[in-house]
């Protein structure tokens, strides 16, 4: 089995949408336009998708106040320092940076709405095909 999506209720999932089209090279695969505005997207590999939309049938977790190590997206860069800076200047905030000794650079940052995400350039790649073709 592979993994299809991993699923994300958010305050506001058209906004974040853009934002990750703009500013993390996703693609939009599917989208409601209306409530709960489920949207799907995809990776550059076009082989993971995340799903955000707002579903009042359950509240939005405090994605601020959550502790990154409890829940964050991933992305492999490979610039760390100048993806951080560019998603600074976008609205994203910094939440901490680490320079490993196998030679890995890990930066992790909250995106506008609070959700944590995780910029790696890994010392040795852990996913080698994915590792070749994305990049933030």
């Amino acid at each position: 089995m592979k993994l299809e999506h991993f699923a994300l209720n958010v305050e506001d999932p058209v906004a974040m949408a853009a934002w990750y089209v703009e500013y993390l090279g996703m693609t939009i695969v599917r989208q409601m336009e209306q409530a709960p505005f489920m949207t799907f997207l995809a990776d550059d590999s076009g082989r993971v998708m995340v799903e955000i939309y707002l579903n009042p049938a359950d509240e939005v977790p405090a994605y601020r106040e959550m502790n990154p190590l409890l829940v964050h997206l991933a992305f492999v860069s490979e610039d760390p320092t100048a993806d951080k800076n560019r998603l600074m200047a976008a609205g994203a905030t910094l939440a901490s940076e680490q320079h490993l000794e196998d030679g890995s650079h890990l930066v992790m940052l909250r995106d506008p709405w609070g959700l944590a995400l995780q910029l790696c350039k890994r010392g040795v790649p852990m996913l080698a095909e994915t590792e070749r073709s994305s990049k933030v």
